[in-house]
């Protein structure tokens, strides 16, 4: 499962159910919350349902290990206090698939690409009208590759980051998996600013700057071949 939310991870619950699939009860233990049935989400999913080879003999109507599944896939974290069409959306009419929403900004979605991608396009227009700027227009990045673990620049980055804020400016750390350089970024408006701050990230995570995240990792695979 995958969750988005502005500010906030993205959770994927996998369709179908699956034996290991435990996005849906970790969120609603961290928020106190019940899962509950939901009788839409459930209606929707018998309408697009489809028998498959194996279970030819599966019922609605019948307990059985399959219903117990099925059954699983609609059990949604439920806050009472809140409106349930705020707490689960429909946004593709082509699917049973709803996006559960959590606190409120704590988006829900399943893990399989195409259904991530296909509600995430029909969430789109709930989204936009609470985004300062939708398109990103006048947003810059800048992007710093480094050797050093992300747990060794951590402390510099959070003084760095406390330090820009005022400027509208953010900080971000991505490891790469497999790849001995990590990545840091700055993102804002105040170009001119964060172009001044390039040399002193530069030496203060022992990294350059570059246009993508791979261009560093050519010239030490060069290094490595020498």
């Amino acid at each position: 499962m995958t969750s988005w939310s502005p500010g906030k991870p993205t959770l994927n619950p996998e369709y179908a159910s699956v034996h290991d699939d435990i996005t849906y009860g970790s969120i609603a233990k961290a928020f106190e919350l019940p899962l509950k049935l939901h009788h839409e989400t459930l209606q929707r999913m018998k309408r697009f349902h489809k028998p498959h080879p194996s279970q030819k003999n599966f019922s609605w109507d019948e307990p059985s290990p399959a219903l117990d599944a099925k059954l699983r896939m609609a059990r949604l974290p439920t806050d009472e206090s809140r409106d349930d069409k705020s707490q689960v959306l429909f946004v593709d009419e082509s699917l049973w698939v709803p996006i559960s929403v959590v606190n409120g900004n704590i988006h829900i979605f399943p893990g399989i690409p195409r259904l991530f991608t296909q509600l995430l396009d029909g969430l789109k227009p709930l989204l936009e009208p609470r985004l300062e700027n939708p398109e990103g227009k006048g947003v810059s990045r800048i992007l710093f590759s480094t050797p050093m673990a992300e747990s060794e620049v951590a402390g510099y980055l959070t003084k760095l980051a406390a330090e820009v804020e005022p400027r509208g400016v953010k900080v971000g750390s991505y490891p790469r998996w497999e790849r001995k350089r990590n990545s840091v970024t700055l993102v804002g408006k105040d170009k001119e600013y964060m172009e001044s701050l390039v040399p002193e990230i530069e030496k203060g995570v022992d990294g350059v700057r570059v246009e993508k995240e791979e261009d560093a990792d050519e010239s030490e695979d060069e290094g490595q071949g020498s």
